[in-house]
């Protein structure tokens, strides 16, 4: 079937164009299209080089409400398996299943471009600049005290920065939610946020936003449980197709967010 145009954006560099006109997944059937003329735009949180990118990362940047480092390394599991994997082949599967669907997909980094990051700041200008319909940035929780289950968090309204794009990322998260927990069967996360969802103002890739964004905590990587899970390669397409059809239910029932 044809590939999914992306609307005209003079502002947007031709590399970020390129990866959004990316191939529809073969074997797609004709009519199975359901995104299509839709834009997603998914973060992979943290780089597979930020750890050699120190001094980079480090410096502050930013983030609407604070300011904040541009990146971190992210969490791991005891064993050593780096979160930056989880989200990146969990960020690919996802553009997979979204490209099938008919949709539009850039990803902010694909683990060899850039060297590090991007800071928390472009990856917002990224989807800002595409205009996109959705976006959501993929992690794994590093939390050290006992507790497992994924969360999703949003916005909090913050006038002039987010109140205009907070009550539609509320309703992606719960979009979201309730796909992701019913596909990979992960509980609900008993140590942040309620029922699953977490309101926050601090977190500058959703304050810098202004397109629906959402940050999935897949799981909790210290947790012996949620780490067997989550570094799996065929749980991590449960985890990409939760996502896939939470961004689908939110883009298909609601109308574009108009400015």
């Amino acid at each position: 079937m044809p590939t999914p145009l992306v609307r005209s954006l003079p502002v947007v560099t031709a590399a970020l164009v390129a990866l959004a006109l990316a191939p529809v997944a073969p074997g797609t059937p004709e009519g199975a299209a359901p995104l299509n003329g839709k834009v997603v735009v998914i973060d992979p949180g943290h780089n597979p080089r930020n750890a050699g990118h120190a001094s980079q990362i480090a410096r502050e940047v930013d983030a609407g409400t604070l300011r904040k480092a541009c990146d971190t390394v992210g969490a791991q599991t005891t064993d050593g398996y780096p979160e930056w994997r989880h989200n990146l082949r969990v960020a690919r599967r996802l553009a997979r299943i979204l490209r099938a669907r008919g949709a539009a997909v850039v990803l902010t980094h694909d683990g060899r471009r850039p060297r590090w990051g991007p800071c928390i700041t472009k990856r917002a200008r990224i989807a800002n600049r595409l205009d996109a319909d959705a976006a959501v940035s993929i992690h794994a929780d590093g939390h050290a005290g006992p507790g497992r289950g994924f969360h999703i968090i949003h916005p909090a309204s913050v006038e002039g920065l987010t109140d205009d794009i907070a009550p539609a990322s509320g309703r992606l998260a719960r979009d979201i939610r309730r796909s992701f927990r019913r596909i990979t069967g992960l509980p609900l996360s008993d140590y942040a946020g309620s029922r699953g969802l977490h309101r926050r103002s601090d977190i500058g890739g959703l304050n810098l936003s202004d397109v629906p964004k959402v940050l999935v905590e897949a799981g909790n990587l210290r947790d012996e449980r949620d780490a067997s899970l989550l570094t799996a390669s065929g749980f991590q397409w449960r985890e990409a197709r939760g996502l896939a059809d939470g961004l689908s239910a939110f883009l298909t029932r609601l109308p574009r967010l108009v400015e």
